[in-house]
């Protein structure tokens, strides 16, 4: 019912083919527009106060991790205090096994699902759906991209891509098939469209044994977890069904309850542009055995790594596991708004999905991954918005390192590496220079007679070459090399003395060219 990221081509190839899409372009520039207008406002708001606030949460994130071991043991000591049953999940393939265990022991064949980006990482709806186990996604956004089979492309507004008249024939065509239709009489005004969405969704709650969420943040102190949204469905997901199971990220552990509140307070701003959120659910184990609290009477909580820890060793790379998926990097970043999400083949799209993919998986192991680094301007909008300060553009330029060490010996070297070591080659010895010079002389004089390009000041251009040059005089006037190298000129001249026959002295009225002029007084 749904597709799949594997397979994705490099970022240059999907973002080639994005840019062609005119519809795909106007939707994200008038969305993305939105957005960053709304946390403007509010961040304007703050005044001063808002840099202090980014201090304040950059600082909560990292001290968790600077020592996460410690902080995680306490959390599964609290969650098991609570009443939860703790699993630890290496990898995505582990995390998703257990989350079907779990359903297959309580004898379901669906449940109902909180938006959660570490569940969209690990790929669970498909390997539930694999085990017969139908996933129904509760977020507006989430039920867009379900219905229509697609990917999301947002952190915060998985179905960004497309607009309004695009989402009523996707709940036209689709809605019927897997429960509920769609009213025939459906409009593409916002308020007709989540109306049908509640309307298909609310049978679906009520018959729900199995909820399925993520967590924004994990309390070590207390074992409490936390979701925030804007629509209240998982707070029904959250409420309703007997059993919930909620994947968390280890990174999502605060060490202290107190220490919510400078991350509750940028979040919201950050993502939808609001003072706070409409929803903020906390629940620290399974409801009251005496029935005098709502919510799921059996609680699991899956501790996800899925290269998490790779991440944590990499000194530069780690500051990336303090973001809070609030998605203001995407918001501001020239490139996403132009390309959009499903360019970076990941759940993870736009600056910080650039780095936190490679980090996670690792440099080297294929090309989709490698390319993530270099899908990037480096203008540094990002760092400026992201609220707990991940300076994206370093750990951009640190995985380029990475990513070309990672290729030195694997493959034949590229035209621009041939290059460099021919360059090498020729400046380590004076003899080779000169007759590199002599070659480039003798080219540029041929290049001046055949060339049909001229430059501001009269020179001469190489026009278009071929082979590997292609791609840049294509686009560029390369200027043809000059006739006569400087050493060459210099030789012949004098350095300059006796240019067209003419004394350095004479042309520069002095007696010595390195004469200078007694100060005065």
């Amino acid at each position: 019912m749904s597709r799949t990221f594997v397979g994705m081509p490099p970022f240059p190839t999907a973002a080639r083919e994005a840019l062609g899409d005119t519809q795909l372009r106007h939707n994200l520039a008038h969305a993305t527009g939105v957005i960053r207008d709304k946390r403007a406002r509010l961040v304007e708001e703050q005044g001063d106060l808002w840099e202090p606030l980014r201090l304040a949460g950059a600082a909560v994130k990292q001290r968790a991790l600077d020592d996460l071991a410690t902080h995680l043991e306490q959390l599964e000591a609290s969650l098991t205090a609570a009443g939860a049953t703790v699993h630890w999940a290496r990898d995505a393939e582990e995390a998703c096994r257990v989350v079907a265990s779990i359903a297959r022991s309580h004898g379901v064949d669906e449940v109902v699902k909180v938006k959660s980006m570490a569940t969209a990482e690990i790929e669970l709806n498909e390997h539930l759906e694999a085990a017969g186990i139908a996933a129904w996604e509760t977020d507006l956004a989430e039920l867009i991209v379900q219905l229509g089979e697609d990917l999301p492309s947002h952190i915060l507004v998985p179905a960004i891509h497309r607009n309004r008249a695009e989402i009523r024939e996707i709940f036209l065509r689709r809605m019927a098939a897997v429960g509920r239709p769609a009213p025939a009489d459906l409009t593409d005004e916002p308020e007709v469209l989540a109306a049908a969405a509640r309307e298909h969704l609310r049978e679906k709650f009520l018959r729900a044994k199995v909820g399925v969420s993520g967590a924004n943040f994990a309390v070590a102190e207390t074992g409490t977890l936390v979701v925030v949204e804007s629509e209240g469905n998982g707070r029904m997901c959250l409420t309703l069904p007997e059993v919930l199971v909620s994947v968390v990220g280890i990174e999502k552990v605060v060490p202290t309850f107190a220490e919510l509140d400078p991350l509750l307070r940028l979040l919201p701003r950050s993502s939808t542009g609001e003072r706070m959120n409409p929803y903020t659910s906390m629940w620290t184990g399974p409801s009251a055995p005496d029935g005098t609290a709502d919510g799921p009477q059996e609680v699991h909580v899956v501790l996800l790594d899925n290269g998490r820890t790779r991440a944590l060793a990499d000194d530069t790379g780690r500051q990336a596991l303090r973001c809070i998926r609030c998605s203001a990097c995407l918001n501001v970043c020239p490139v996403y708004e132009r390309t959009g999400g499903h360019a970076y083949g990941s759940v993870y799209p736009g600056p910080i999905g650039a780095i936190l993919n490679p980090l996670l998986t690792g440099t080297g192991v294929d090309e989709q991954t490698d390319s993530l680094p270099y899908a990037s301007t480096l203008c540094g909008a990002c760092f400026e918005a992201c609220p707990v300060r991940i300076d994206i553009p370093e750990v951009l330029v640190h995985l380029r390192s990475k990513v070309v060490d990672g290729h030195r010996g694997d493959r034949p070297p590229k035209a621009e590496a041939v290059a460099m070591k021919t360059a090498g080659w020729a400046f380590a010895d004076a003899s080779r220079l000169g007759l590199v010079e002599k070659a480039s002389g003798l080219s540029g004089r041929v290049l001046s007679r055949l060339s049909r390009t001229t430059l501001p000041g009269g020179r001469p251009a190489a026009g278009r070459l071929p082979g590997p040059a292609a791609a840049w005089t294509g686009a560029r006037d390369l200027p043809a090399p000059p006739a006569e190298s400087f050493r060459g000129w210099w030789d012949r001249t004098d350095g300059g003395r006796s240019e067209r026959g003419t004394s350095y002295e004479e042309q520069q009225g002095t007696s010595r060219p390195y004469d200078v002029p007694e100060e005065s007084g």
